[in-house]
């Protein structure tokens, strides 16, 4: 890969990885750990990640476990996946904090999929503006005659494959989310 696309490359990468990111925290029917990634508990008056102050683990398909390792923060634990947008309500047994996911609706799945279509499209979308802003800065090169006519020809062309390749990518992704999603 050309070095002068090289940045261009990470950013487009960097915007694959914050996809996965936001599809990991989707949930689908299934217990996942990493829809508690952006729920904050008060702890001693600083906003903590639960994954900061206790052990999650999966105990079955459906069932998320925290151990928080202070038994003291079970309430506000507690209290915080209660006030999230999970819409999950936690069961607290005195030392744990147990999490039923309980299986998806047809219509919730169909939701869940047009917003995971629309993160992917959004994903395209940022990956565009980045393809744009590579375009941009070879035209000023040109111009500033640091490269030449044929040359950026040559690197608008790599930026194209590379914006093709990162959109085929976000699309695969999308649609094993979906698949993900849709499987009962």
């Amino acid at each position: 890969m050309n070095e002068k696309l090289k940045a261009y490359n990470d950013k487009m990468e960097k915007t694959i990885h914050v996809l996965e990111t936001e599809y990991g925290a989707i949930r689908a029917g299934r217990a996942n750990p990493a829809v508690l990634d952006k729920i904050m508990v008060d702890y001693y008056g600083v906003p903590t990640q639960i994954q900061s102050m206790a052990a999650i683990s999966v105990s079955e398909a459906r069932i998320l476990v925290i151990q928080p390792w202070d038994k003291s923060t079970l309430k506000a634990i507690e209290k915080a996946i209660q006030t999230s947008d999970l819409g999950i309500n936690p069961t607290n047994d005195g030392s744990v904090i147990r999490i039923v996911f309980p299986p998806l609706t047809e219509e919730r799945r169909k939701e869940i999929c047009k917003s995971v279509r629309k993160q992917g499209e959004d994903a395209k979308v940022a990956i565009r503006s980045i393809r744009r802003d590579a375009n941009e800065k070879l035209k000023a090169q040109k111009k500033a005659a640091a490269i030449s006519e044929d040359e950026e020809k040559d690197l608008e062309e790599q930026v194209q494959k590379m914006t093709d390749k990162f959109c085929k990518k976000i699309d695969e992704i999308a649609s094993a989310k979906e698949k993900e999603i849709l499987e009962i």
